[in-house]
Order: structure tokens, then sequence, then C-alpha cells
């Protein structure tokens, strides 16, 4: 009786606002609210807080041990929080100066890595939760699921089931790490992205299933902490939506840590033994190691959402189809974030949630920027924004590169960064800025500078003629800027 109750579409007025929630069973009804967001985390968080600054009463769903969502508890925040704790504990920053033997700490443990880790995410819950409460949007605790198009149903384990009917409904549910079937995940000896912070020592070998944005940050991180490590790659390259050159330093820099890469091989199976496992590749070889390391993509989090019974399918990736306005096909629904595929950053997530709630809500708003940055957090750091000099050459626009070198810079050599490089692209026929790559320390925050003069339309004079603080790594623009500039001098010269 109770289940077929459950089941039942849920009569419109049985839903009017009410001081106190209704109880039947273990359904209490609660008050409509005009955009209720499914999950919490930069995209979530986002929309909500949007909708309620247009006036709109708002709610969002989130299970109590998941607030912030994935980026907040176990993606973007614990892994960067992770590898500024290895950036210190292992002294990388100040080896150049002190010789590569040198560490702040000899024998790093899990916990004094995750201690920082912890730390930075409890004060950015407090965060969160301080905006929500502030802009009046309650918090309403549990697993949301679909009842019909405009009700969902939330489960928070305890007895009674709260119904919520909303107008507008946002889905920001995120991802978790996609696991291959075939593969015997025990948190301890093989593991995926999530594993990372529950592992109870740092281990001596490690094998690095997948070379994509996440692999490769872990790969990087444990080689600075003297993991030997095996990067394992069905495809021919990494990273390859990135500048060549860019990728070709880093394989240098993390080559120069033990790192081993084995591209163009699959994995056929991994055996598990009581002292670490050996990963089989289809080639033959066999690769001993402690611990094993799964980063195989994402899935959308949407098993449990019940989406049929909203009129939506998500694809074998668990991803939601939305338009330019982030719309579903079931034109009050939408959805932002990781759930709805590329590019799966928290930054665009952000602006994702933020568009998506103006539509909602009726309000205009701009379209997002198409200048969308690139950060990826290796050691070092890779930043980009813009077009690469393959994406200009397919598409035979002509370009002139100009480059700056860290160790040719003041600042370089005072971080002891002597690997460091700026790349610049530059149209020389209107001199515009076609794109800018960054490897090396501070990568992620300098090509905002670039990205700012791109999204302007400046060119390559503005950095010409800007006055940068000395000594600061942002010198590189002008120093690239002006070796752009005298190559194109020098062709307009043999031209005329």
């Amino acid at each position: 009786m109770v289940r077929r109750l459950l089941d039942a579409p849920v009569p419109r007025a049985a839903l009017k606002p009410c001081a106190t929630p209704v109880i039947l069973g273990r359904i209490a009804y609660v008050s409509d609210f005009d955009v209720l967001v499914m999950g919490s985390g930069p995209g979530g968080q986002r929309a909500a807080i949007a909708a309620a600054k247009l006036g709109r009463k708002v709610a969002v769903v989130e299970r109590r041990d998941m607030i912030g969502g994935v980026c907040i508890n176990t993606g973007t925040i614990p892994s960067k929080t992770l590898r500024e704790a290895v950036m210190y504990l292992t002294g990388m920053n100040q080896r150049e100066m002190y010789g590569s033997a040198y560490r702040v700490k000899e024998d790093i443990t899990p916990e004094d890595l995750t201690q920082r880790t912890r730390h930075v995410m409890s004060r950015q819950i407090d965060v969160i939760r301080s905006q929500l409460s502030r802009n009046h949007i309650p918090l309403l605790p549990g697993i949301g699921r679909f009842a019909d198009p405009h009700t969902v149903h939330i489960d928070d384990g305890s007895d009674q089931e709260r119904v919520v009917h909303a107008k507008k409904i946002i889905i920001a549910t995120g991802t978790k790490p996609a696991r291959p079937s075939s593969v015997e995940f025990d948190e301890r000896t093989i593991i995926d992205s999530d594993g990372i912070l529950q592992l109870q020592e740092l281990p001596q070998s490690m094998v690095v299933v997948g070379a994509g944005v996440i692999g490769i940050e872990y790969a990087s991180m444990f080689a600075a902490l003297g993991t030997k490590v095996t990067v394992i790659e069905r495809r021919n390259e990494m990273l390859e939506f990135c500048d060549r050159e860019v990728v070709e330093a880093l394989k240098y820099q993390l080559r120069d840590l033990a790192v081993t890469f084995r591209f163009g091989e699959s994995v056929s199976a991994v055996e598990k033994y009581e002292r670490g496992a050996v990963t089989i590749l289809e080639s033959g070889k066999k690769i001993p190691a402690e611990t094993v390391l799964y980063s195989a993509g994402r899935q959308g989090l949407t098993d449990r959402l019940d989406l049929e019974k909203a009129g939506l399918t998500a694809d074998n990736r668990g991803r939601i189809k939305v338009d330019e306005n982030f719309c579903t096909e079931v034109d009050h629904i939408y959805a932002v974030g990781d759930v709805i595929g590329f590019p799966a950053l928290a930054a665009t997530s952000m602006e994702q949630g933020r568009i998506a709630a103006h539509h909602a809500c009726g309000e205009p708003v701009h379209d997002i920027s198409k200048l969308q940055p690139i950060g990826i957090y290796t050691i070092p750091e890779i930043s980009f924004v813009g077009k690469t000099e393959d994406e200009l050459t397919q598409e035979k626009t002509p370009f002139e590169v100009g480059i700056s070198r860290y160790r040719e810079l003041a600042r370089g050599q005072i971080v002891g960064d002597s690997y460091g490089v700026l790349k610049i692209l530059v149209n020389p026929e209107d001199r515009k800025v076609l794109g800018v790559h960054i490897f090396g320390t501070q990568a992620t925050e300098l090509v905002h500078i670039g990205q700012a003069v791109m999204g302007c339309g400046g060119t390559v004079d503005y950095l010409v003629d800007a006055v940068f603080n000395y000594p600061t790594l942002a010198e590189a623009y002008k120093v690239a800027a002006l070796d752009a500039t005298n190559k194109i001098r020098q062709l307009a010269v043999l031209s005329d």
C-alpha cells in the first residue's frame, strides 16, 4: 500500500504551501518551490544563488555528507589541496636552489597530506552553507528522485520521505569515477581517484591507468613524493587538446621524476595479491606495483534520479543532453555541470548554473563566453586559452610564435623555476593574440592576463607597450610579445 502511494502521481492540490509538512505514512509534503536544484556542487550552488537573487523561492537537494558536491569532497578541492601539500612537503619549488635532495619532511605520511585537505574542505563547506543561508535557500538533505516532471521525492534515510513540487528543476548531480566491470576495486590495492584520500600509506610503486587530466595530475603528485609511477594509455599521446610543445615539456619533467609511460597499450587484466597487484597488458607485458589507480573517465550521477519519470534519458555515460541554454528535452528541467559532459570543469559549471537559472527565471543574461581557460594541475602546471598551433595550422590561419622562458626572468630565478615557458600565438596580419600557452609555476593564474587581452580584442602591441611589475612572472607576456613582434617585423622587412 505504501509503495503504491509513493509511486502514484502527487495531486497538485495536496502540495499547497503550508507552515509545516503534512505527514502521511512515509511521505512528508512540503511547500512548493519556484526552483529546485538537485546538487550543491559549483553548478548547483551558483544556479541556486542566482535564482534566489532574482527573487525566486529556491531549495537545494544534497546528501548530508556531500555538501559542495564532488568538487569539494572528492574532486577539485581535495586534489588541488593535496598537490599544494605535496609541493610544500617535498620542497619541489626549492630544489633549484638547495639541491635535488632537499625536502621539508623526510618521511611524509598520508596524514601529513590529508590534514591540510580536511581543513580546506571543512572551511569550504562552511562557506557554502553560509552563502545558501544568507540567500535564504534551504538545504534539503537526502537523495532526490523524480516522481513526475514537477515532483521530486527526497529520501534522507529516515522513516519519512519528503515530496517537493517545483516549477523549474535544475539537475546538477555531478559525476563519479567510471569503474570497468572487469576490475575488482578494493579501495586499498586497486582504487579510483575517490580512493586517493583513503590510502593508509604511500605506495612505493603505482600503476596509473589512463593519461587524462586526472590520471596525469595524480601521477605527477605521487612521482614528486618518490613513488615509482608507470602510466598506461591506450592512445599514442596524452592531453591531446594541449599544445604539443607544452606536453613534451611535461613528459620530460615527469620522466625526470622517474615516471614511465606506456602509450598505445591497453590493460587486459589486473591480478591482485597480498602485497600488491600485477597489471597485465594486451601486449603481454606485466607491470607489478603496490597500487593500481584507475582513471577511466567519469560517469554521470543519474542512475538514481528515475529520469524516465520526468520524461528524460541519459546516455551510456550517464550524461544528459541540453541545448545552448542548458535546457533538457523537458522545457522546465535544466542540467548543468559535469552531468552534461565536456568540458566538465568547476569554473565552466559555475557559469552554466548561473545562465540556466537566469533562463529558467525568464531573465536576460549573456551567453557563456567561448573563450574559456583550461588549467591542469600537474607538477608543473599547464594552462592555456585560445587556439593551439595545430588548430591554427588545420584552419590555415597564419600565426607567429612569441616565447618567454622563466629562466630568463628575475622572478623565475627567485622562485627557482628554470623550466617554465610562456608562449603566445599572434596573427601577423591584424596582430591579434590567438592563443596563450603556459607551462610552469602559477600557469593557471597567469593565463588570465592573456584571456583578458583576447576577450577585449586586444593585440600583441598592448602587451609590448604595457608596464608590468618587476620582478614578476607576468613579465613573461612582455618578453613573449617582443619576441613575436620582432619576428613579424623581420618578415615585413624581407617582404618590402
